[in-house]
């Protein structure tokens, strides 16, 4: 595929460009890349990179290795492989995945959170254990240093199910009837979720308390025309002090964990999650 930046606006042309043969030997495709400058700027697509009918989350391993895909129909998880630029491996699932997490570096270790309240937990020979939730789940978040994994869905508590011991130990309760999302930061790994009446509870993972709550609705919507009050559909973190939130009318916050006043709020017009 080739690239061309007029006015600096990129530009990818499918059907032209230049490709090496897969015989020549790295040395000598790295000869070429120094070369030609086409050869140097081209971009290489992944091959059969699509799912059957669509596809609910993608994901890149920890070492940028690997992208995984779940999608449907039928059920299926895939695995590509950046080096090689090909499809790796694909495996048939019983049912939908909601989310998925990586536990290792690489794909040799995935949980999967299926639409049936069911968990399955995946190695590089395929399943290796499966685990059911009392409530529907609808995402989930590793916590390496503990071996807890968090799950939450639609019950005010927050499963913790922990990998060394094989077992679920005492959840978190948050103030909502229902829990969107969740996501540990990656620097002083507190938790986040995100709950279905417009706020963001913040737990710490070491005393399993409540560090802070955090109104989305009241601190940064109140001036937006809304029929009701938004749903925190989306969390992630940047870094230490910096996350953005999505939320179901279609506004994303950004904010600082140091002050409870958006930073930024930005509507994407549409009206969806």
């Amino acid at each position: 595929m080739q690239v061309s930046n007029p006015n600096n606006v990129k530009i990818y042309n499918l059907s032209a460009g230049k490709s090496l043969p897969d015989w020549l030997s790295d040395r000598k495709k790295r000869s070429l890349q120094k070369q030609d400058v086409d050869i140097r700027r081209r971009i290489e697509l992944i091959q059969d990179f699509e799912m059957p009918t669509v596809s609910y989350c993608v994901k890149v391993s920890n070492d940028g290795q690997y992208i995984c895909a779940a999608g449907t129909y039928k059920p299926r998880f895939r695995c590509y492989d950046v080096t090689q630029m090909s499809l790796k491996f694909e495996r048939g699932l019983d049912s939908d995945v909601v989310k998925f997490q990586f536990l290792s570096d690489d794909y040799s270790k995935v949980v999967f959170l299926e639409n049936d309240r069911y968990i399955e937990f995946h190695s590089q020979f395929g399943r290796y254990h499966r685990t059911r939730i009392p409530k529907y789940g609808r995402d989930l978040a590793y916590h390496a240093s503990s071996c807890d994994l968090y799950v939450v869905g639609v019950s005010q508590e927050i499963y913790r199910l922990n990998l060394e011991q094989g077992r679920f130990m005492n959840p978190l309760v948050t103030g909502a009837s229902e829990v969107n999302c969740c996501e540990f930061n990656p620097v002083h790994q507190m938790f986040a979720c995100g709950t279905g009446v417009g706020q963001v509870e913040c737990f710490d993972p070491r005393s399993r308390s409540k560090v802070g709550v955090l109104d989305v609705a009241a601190s940064g919507m109140q001036n937006l025309d809304l029929s009701g009050i938004p749903s925190v559909t989306s969390l992630k973190f940047r870094d230490g002090l910096s996350f953005g939130i999505g939320t179901s009318s279609g506004h994303i916050l950004l904010y600082d964990l140091r002050s409870d006043k958006p930073l930024l709020v930005k509507d994407h017009q549409y009206e969806l999650p």
